[in-house]
């Protein structure tokens, strides 16, 4: 499971419209890792001139290995932190996590870095398992 929903999130589900905010909330609890890597990238992104900032050491564990990839191919909570930190979020290699601001995403950067070359290009051996 990828996520410990409270029963007050999942009344609010099932009453209807639920707050992202509380959402947000839930996935910064159940999958650490992946909200704190992104917040950071978020953090040195706004703090710079830098047209993205990107993730490229490994996981401590394939538990943050894990929790990353849940929090990156779940479009709900991937589309949440991009609203939530303000940016927009690129991923390869089972942890390379890219930051762009919102208005790059239609630029050369992010089209470079979201390539199918780029993509390979960025293959090793050991991420064939990861």
């Amino acid at each position: 499971m990828s996520l410990d929903v409270s029963p007050k999130l999942l009344a609010e589900a099932e009453q209807g419209a639920v707050r992202e905010e509380d959402f947000v909330d839930t996935v910064r609890t159940s999958l650490p890792y992946a909200y704190d890597l992104i917040a950071d990238l978020a953090t040195r992104l706004n703090g710079g001139i830098a047209e993205f900032t990107d993730n490229q050491t490994p996981p401590p564990s394939e538990r943050e290995r894990g929790q990353l990839l849940r929090a990156l191919a779940s479009d709900a909570i991937r589309g949440s932190l991009e609203r939530h930190f303000g940016v927009a979020l690129a991923f390869q290699n089972c942890h390379r996590v890219a930051a762009f601001r919102p208005e790059s995403v239609d630029g050369d950067t992010y089209a470079r870095f979201t390539s199918v070359r780029s993509q390979v290009l960025n293959q090793s051996p050991e991420f064939r398992d990861c």
